[in-house]
């Protein structure tokens, strides 16, 4: 039986297809979503980068309103690990107190969605989709004003 990502039910041809991540993710506890952002909130506020990176994909992409800030330029995307991390490791010099508090976690279909505190006083709502070796490679981050 062939495997597409992100895709259950059947495929073009009638036959019935099963992506065993989204199987996974789907039939996940809220114990288990609930888990994997102490985690992240955890990592982040350890500051260590290799933590943090962790969670990550190699070919994540990520959009927030934050890279303008920390950069000061850019459309609010990033693409690829490496240019993640050096954005997140110029922030964490901007702002060396990060600290992050978990508030809620929602989940959906091969997703989560974290709400917590965040920096410089805002909260925020990151919406991180996962790909099948259960990395996140794929993130939103909104905030409050």
């Amino acid at each position: 039986m062939p495997i597409k990502s992100g895709i259950t039910g059947p495929d073009d041809s009638g036959n019935s297809v099963v992506n065993h991540y989204f199987w996974k993710i789907k039939n996940q506890t809220c114990m288990e979503a609930k888990q994997f952002a102490e985690n992240w909130i955890k990592s982040w506020n350890s500051h260590n980068m290799e933590d943090i990176l962790s969670h990550y994909s190699d070919d994540i992409e990520i959009t927030t309103p934050m890279i303008q800030m920390a950069l000061g330029s850019g459309n609010g995307t990033l693409k690829g690990k490496e240019a993640v991390a050096d954005y997140w490791k110029k922030a964490m010099t901007k702002i060396p107190d990060l600290h992050f508090e978990l508030y809620e976690v929602t989940e959906g279909i091969g997703s989560v969605a974290l709400y917590y505190k965040s920096v410089l006083n805002k909260k925020a709502i990151e919406v991180m989709f996962f790909n099948d070796a259960g990395k996140v490679n794929k993130m939103f981050a909104y905030y409050t004003n």
